[in-house]
């Protein structure tokens, strides 16, 4: 049984979550109101244990701080928790962990994340934003790769 920190899928495929995203973001007439939106979405997230806010935990190439940590359950589907210490990348956090989180290895690895550049998220971001939310959409990718290596 996985922790309580782990975010659970709420749509049944990648693809569905960033659908659903689109949509949901589709209903605000501008970035503000989108902000507002994807702050409130890491207000949601599980709590994220203290233990793990640590460098072992830290994705590089994000200008807040961001941690994430990966688990695989016994039907060998991933899982992901994670937090950082700025509000709008905490919702971003929230949305990646929506698509990613609860999928096998192959469906993350497959899954590549210019749907944050489809969605408009990338260039409605600072770079320094942009690239972050980036690199931890490449940690993610990443886990899931060294996963599906062990099998192999």
């Amino acid at each position: 049984m996985l922790d309580k920190a782990f975010v659970r899928p709420e749509d049944d495929t990648a693809a569905d979550a960033i659908e659903a995203i689109g949509d949901e973001l589709a209903l605000f007439d501008d970035w503000m109101d989108r902000y507002q939106y994807i702050i409130e979405l890491g207000k949601k997230l599980p709590p994220f244990p203290k233990e793990w806010e640590n460098d072992a935990h830290r994705v590089p190439g994000c200008q807040s701080q961001v941690w994430l940590e990966g688990r695989v359950d016994d039907n060998g589907a991933m899982y992901f928790a994670g937090a950082s210490d700025a509000a709008i990348v905490m919702g971003l956090v929230a949305l990646l962990l929506r698509v990613y989180s609860g999928r096998e290895p192959e469906e993350i690895v497959a899954t590549d994340s210019s749907f944050l550049s489809d969605l408009g998220l990338v260039q409605a971001l600072s770079t320094n934003r942009g690239n972050g939310v980036e690199a931890m959409a490449r940690a993610i990718r990443s886990a899931a790769a060294q996963e599906m290596g062990k099998t192999d």
